[in-house]
């Protein structure tokens, strides 16, 4: 496809993703109550056990308004995520046949579990995090969080580990699309497996390495899983082209010519 098509693709691609998630922010800006009081929960909890005061700040006259319309977009980017996967998908095999296109069935039905559970699990590890960073508040102060800066904290966690749990199966997307094959992957493990642990550490936020590595070692385990599909598809395809009299993807011939 040309460069001027694949722009055309681009753009179409993130036009849609753009209307499927106005539509989820809709649904966001009715759900923002209770998806607010679920965010700012475990601060009140991390408070009735310090036995202290620590409560969300809205600084400015239109700081509620603003984490209004962030908190509904994060929740239609949580909400719509079938949505705008599938543009990914679309965009990544655009050339595909009929036959292959079917693929992008099992590719959604990896890619939005596996996004869920990866926003699950920093959710999940968040009022942790929450404890362990306002226990470094004095004793007899108060913490008042800014909300935007508490909000950014939130999604970031939230959003990145998600994506973060999505990468492999865009590794085997690439794959399936013949555009990487597996020992291409396969010579960067030792750079996959040290990006994750600092990743992790990155968008932990707390200081202790049991939460790093219990953050890194799925994002891990889910690289190998996706290295490992990749090899099995691989061995089929280039069986395939062999049964064919075709060289295999990489070039090479049964014969090794």
């Amino acid at each position: 496809m040309p460069l001027r098509e694949h722009l055309r693709e681009l753009r179409k691609r993130l036009f849609l993703a753009a209307c499927g998630l106005a539509v989820g922010a809709v649904l966001g800006w009715i759900l923002y109550d209770p998806v607010f009081k679920a965010l700012q929960q475990p601060l009140l909890d991390t408070a009735a056990h310090r036995d202290g005061f620590i409560s969300v700040n809205f600084s400015g006259l239109a700081t509620a308004f603003d984490m209004k319309i962030k908190v509904s977009l994060f929740l239609g980017m949580i909400v719509t995520s079938p949505w705008w996967l599938y543009q990914l998908w679309a965009f990544i095999t655009p050339g595909l046949t009929r036959r292959e296109r079917t693929y992008a069935i099992g590719f959604l039905g990896a890619a939005v579990p596996l996004f869920l559970a990866g926003s699950w699990l920093a959710w999940w590890t968040l009022p942790t995090a929450v404890r362990v960073l306002t226990d470094f508040t004095p004793e007899g102060a108060a913490n008042l969080i800014d909300a935007q800066v508490y909000l950014s904290f939130v999604m970031r966690f939230v959003i990145a580990f998600g994506l973060a749990f999505v990468l492999p199966v865009v590794m085997v997307a690439v794959n399936f699309a013949g555009l990487v094959r597996a020992s291409s992957w396969a010579k960067g493990w030792r750079w996959a497996v040290l990006l994750s642990f600092v990743f992790a550490a990155v968008m932990t936020p707390t200081p202790d390495a049991i939460t790093m590595i219990a953050m890194a070692l799925p994002i891990v385990v889910l690289y190998f899983a996706a290295l490992g599909v990749c090899f099995i598809h691989d061995r089929r395809t280039d069986k395939k082209r062999v049964a064919d009299g075709l060289p295999r993807l990489d070039g090479t011939r049964p014969d090794g010519g």
